[in-house]
C-alpha cells in the first residue's frame, strides 16, 4: 500500500497527483458490494465484490448480534469463494505482468483479502490507501477549492435553440465539450426527465464531472451550456458555476417555428403520452394556475401539441429565461450572436464549425 499526495497539498496538486497514481495501474478493481458501486466509484474501475450485498448484510448482522468472531468466520469463508470465483471468470487470462489497484470502502479487510490472494499468485496488486473514501474526499476537495484554468464557452440561447445539438456538433469536430446535461442524464427543467433513465447520484456525477474536468487541455476552450446550479436533482458544484457564469457567452438564436419543431422531435416521449406529460405539467401549476395547466393538458391530448409547445415557450420558458440570464451571466450583454436557420444536422455542424475554426 503505497502513500500519495497529501490532502494538506493544494488541491488541484492532490487531485492531479492522485488520479496520475490511478493511471499507473492495468485495472482498478473495487471489491464493495454491488450497491456500494452502483451509487459510485472510481472511473473505469470493474466491480468484483468479495461479499455482495446480502453476504455483507449477513456478516454485519452476526457481528452485531451474536460476535465479531463467529462473523469473521463465515465472512472469510465468503470472502475466500468469492475471490476464487473472480480468479476463475475474470482473471486467469492475465499475463504475470498485470498490475492491478484494489479498493474498497476504506482500504480495509476487503480489499486487503483480494489484494493477499493477487500479490501470493505473483501478479503486482496494490491496495488504496484509505480506498474509497479518501478518493471521495480528493474528489470532493478539487471540486470545491479548484480555481477551474479553463477558457469556458458557454452556449446561451432560449429554450429549444439547440444548444445541446449544438454543443454535440461541437463535440464530434473535435471541440472540447462539457456536457453537463448528459453527463447528469436529464435536460435541466421541469420537462426534461428522460423517460426510463434514472439520474446517477450526486456522488456519481461529480466523479464522472471531475473525471471530464481533469482530462481538458486548459490551452483550449471549452463549450458547455448555460445551465442553472440543479439539473434535475442533481447539483453542479458552486466552484465550477461560479467559473461558468463568469465566462464569454454565444448567443444561440432560433426562429420559433423551428423551436417548436426541434422541440417535438427532442421530446417525442411527450408527444407519444400525453399522460406522462400531464404530470409533468401539474409541477407548473403553482406558477401558472390549475385553469391555463388544465388548456395545456387539454391541447396535448387532443392532438394540438405543436401549438402547447409554444404556448408553453412564450408565457413560461422564454419569460424564466430572460429573468434569468442578465443576472447569472455576467458576459451575456456582450455574446457572440451566432443566428441558426434551421435544424438540420448540416446547419449544426456548419455553425460547430466556424465557432470552433474561427
Amino acid at each position: 500500500m503505497r502513500k500519495i499526495a497529501s490532502m494538506e497539498d493544494s488541491a488541484t496538486d492532490s487531485a492531479t497527483e492522485f488520479f496520475s497514481y490511478l493511471g499507473e495501474f492495468d485495472t482498478i478493481i473495487d471489491v464493495r458490494s454491488p450497491s456500494e458501486f452502483a451509487e459510485d466509484h472510481i472511473p473505469g474501475a470493474i466491480n468484483c465484490p468479495v461479499l455482495n450485498d446480502e453476504e455483507r448484510a449477513r456478516v454485519g448482522t452476526l457481528y452485531k448480534q451474536v460476535s465479531p468472531f463467529d462473523a469473521k468466520k463465515i465472512g472469510a469463508a465468503l470472502v475466500s469463494k468469492n475471490i476464487a470465483a473472480h480468479i476463475e471468470e475474470s482473471f486467469l487470462v492475465k499475463p504475470r505482468n498485470w498490475r492491478p489497484l484494489v479498493y474498497c470502502w476504506r482500504g480495509g479487510n476487503r480489499s486487503g483479502a483480494m489484494t493477499h490472494v493477487l500479490g501470493r499468485i505473483g501478479w503486482q496488486a496494490e491496495q488504496l490507501d484509505g480506498g474509497y473514501k479518501e478518493y471521495r474526499k480528493r474528489v470532493n476537495l478539487a471540486l470545491a477549492e479548484w480555481h477551474y484554468p479553463y477558457q469556458f464557452q458557454v452556449v446561451c440561447g432560449t429554450t429549444g435553440s439547440g444548444k445541446s445539438r449544438l454543443l454535440h456538433a461541437l463535440g464530434a469536430i473535435g471541440a472540447q465539450v462539457l456536457d453537463l446535461e448528459g453527463l447528469a442524464s436529464h435536460r435541466g427543467s421541469v420537462l426534461g426527465n428522460l423517460p426510463c433513465e434514472l439520474q446517477p447520484s450526486q456522488k456519481a456525477f461529480e466523479s464522472q464531472l471531475w473525471d471530464r474536468l481533469r482530462r481538458f487541455n486548459p490551452s483550449l476552450p471549452i463549450f458547455v451550456e448555460s445551465e442553472s446550479k440543479k439539473i434535475g436533482n442533481l447539483r453542479v458544484p458552486e466552484a465550477l458555476m461560479q467559473a461558468i457564469r463568469q465566462s464569454a457567452c454565444i448567443s444561440v438564436r432560433l426562429p420559433q417555428v423551428q423551436r417548436v419543431r426541434l422541440l417535438m422531435e427532442d421530446y417525442t416521449h411527450f408527444v407519444s403520452d400525453p399522460h406522462f406529460l400531464a404530470t409533468r405539467l401539474d409541477c407548473l401549476v403553482y406558477l401558472h394556475g390549475h385553469e391555463k395547466i388544465d388548456r395545456w393538458k387539454e391541447m396535448a391530448s387532443s392532438g394540438d401539441m405543436a401549438a402547447m409547445v409554444n404556448e408553453l415557450l412564450e408565457n413560461h420558458y422564454d419569460p424564466a429565461y430572460l429573468r434569468s440570464i442578465d443576472r447569472n451571466f455576467v458576459q451575456y450583454p456582450k455574446a457572440r450572436v451566432l443566428e441558426l436557420s434551421d435544424i438540420s444536422d448540416e446547419c449544426f455542424h456548419s455553425a460547430a464549425e466556424a465557432l470552433y475554426r474561427g
